[in-house]
């Protein structure tokens, strides 16, 4: 169902001796069982914990460990002081989980819920991070919605140490590209380290072809008309990875970079083709150093399991087919073209400087979304779609998808509301696990349907 998460838990089955214990601990075996299959490390004691006193010894030697989150689980009624308690050694944030009763009409064998009402209570009125669902862990809406809040939690962690490397100043005029970088922090947690473009150009075409070639064979591997002798193909070729080279060494995982016109004008090679390598091996990449362009993509990458995602301009509205078509001049990853054609090596449509992509993207069911700043800070922009198996629209990337709204009714609105041109996509529905991030980060969420 889901993959394996990169992510270290910690369950808590919390009981009280005065309810039905037997019942209690089938549950937590259940529990217990599916999230060592979900997690690559979970903490957990060998029973309920039914005591303060048993909470706390369990948790001393867990101390000092970096949890992604903690898994409370009310097995059955427990009061406010077990999660105080928990809170004591741990500043992770908490997943309530309330389980069903059992049986009605007789004894209430469990009353899980009231603890979890218990525990949310504290947990709100402390300002602790917390989520909270309720079901029994054989039922799939419940482990998916566990999945999804576990998954939340990691990636929140993960922004904290997360830093976007900005290749170059946004071209003029480009403000939505830009970023107050206190404030990006302050909400995010994500960093920005500035690069010097100029410095780049000249140092990658200093480089070795022993250095520089495996990152044409690399794309040859995936780019059908790819010519290895082109002049654009080696400049390509060299700036990747000189800019790989340099954004592992200072940690970086996201690069929003000047695509224009300095490419053009001073190394002489499109930059949509190192975008496209880069998005499509895991480090999201956006063109005219737009920010939260990048931080869009590496968003929906994380909670889509790793898929590639695309970043586009809003070019067309089509009324009869109710549909709209994202278009950007040909950088998209390479996994994202039509089957048919694949991915295709081609020519930047308005400087005819290789090598950019050319291709039409795949058919698909699509989530379409951008991490946006207006008058009052940041927010979010959710959209839901369905990609159209249709011909590529224009030279370039683009994609023609069929909103959930009334196209025409939703493209007014995007402009009046003020969203930035760039918006992110990536073929899988993210939408609720969006809306749950956007309230755990306190974000407006604005979803269109």
């Amino acid at each position: 169902m889901n993959l394996l998460l990169k992510s270290t838990v910690l369950y808590l089955p919390i009981g009280r001796k005065t309810f039905d214990l037997e019942a209690a601990e089938g549950i937590r075996k259940e529990s217990s069982a599916w999230l060592e299959s979900q997690c690559s490390e979970l903490l957990q004691p060998d029973s309920i914990l039914t005591s303060v006193e048993e909470l706390l010894a369990f948790m001393e030697p867990l101390r000092r460990l970096k949890l992604d989150s903690i898994v409370y689980q009310s097995v059955t009624f427990a009061d406010g002081e077990f999660v105080r308690a928990a809170l004591q050694h741990s500043f992770a944030p908490v997943i309530v989980w309330s389980v069903r009763e059992p049986s009605v009409g007789g004894r209430l064998r469990l009353n899980s819920l009231t603890g979890g009402n218990s525990t949310a209570n504290v947990l709100h009125n402390m300002g602790h991070p917390f989520s909270f669902v309720l079901g029994n862990p054989t039922e799939d809406k419940t482990r998916n919605n566990l999945y999804q809040m576990l998954l939340i939690n990691r990636l929140i962690g993960k922004l904290q140490q997360f830093t976007i490397g900005v290749v170059g100043d946004h071209p003029p005029g480009f403000f939505f590209s830009d970023s107050d970088e206190n404030l990006l922090h302050e909400t995010f947690g994500v960093r920005v380290h500035k690069m010097d473009l100029a410095e780049a150009f000249r140092e990658c075409v200093k480089l070795e072809e022993a250095e520089w070639i495996p990152a044409v064979e690399r794309a040859e591997r995936q780019v059908v008309g790819l010519q290895r002798g082109d002049e654009t193909v080696t400049k390509f070729a060299q700036f990747y990875t000189y800019i790989r080279s340099y954004i592992q060494k200072e940690s970086i995982q996201a690069i929003a970079v000047r695509c224009w016109p300095e490419f053009f004008t001073e190394l002489g090679a499109a930059a949509c083709s190192t975008l496209s390598q880069f998005t499509e091996d895991g480090v999201m990449s956006s063109c005219e150093s737009d920010i939260h362009g990048a931080l869009s993509m590496y968003i929906l990458h994380e909670l889509s399991g790793g898929q590639a995602p695309y970043l586009g301009d809003l070019v067309h509205v089509d009324e009869e087919r109710n549909s709209v078509v994202f278009w950007h001049c040909g950088a998209g990853a390479y996994s994202l073209a039509h089957p048919s054609t694949g991915a295709r090596a081609g020519l930047h449509p308005n400087r005819k400087l290789g090598f950019a992509m050319d291709f039409g993207l795949k058919a698909g069911e699509v989530t379409i979304f951008r991490v946006g700043f207006g008058p009052t800070g940041y927010r979010m922009l959710i959209m839901k779609g369905q990609a159209l198996d249709a011909p590529q629209a224009f030279h370039g990337t683009s994609v023609e998808v069929r909103l959930a709204g009334q196209a025409a009714d939703t493209v007014s609105k995007l402009m009046l509301d003020g969203f930035e041109p760039h918006y992110a996509i990536v073929y899988a529905d993210a939408t609720a696990a969006l809306q749950e991030l956007g309230r755990r980060l306190g974000i407006e969420t604005i979803v269109y349907v």
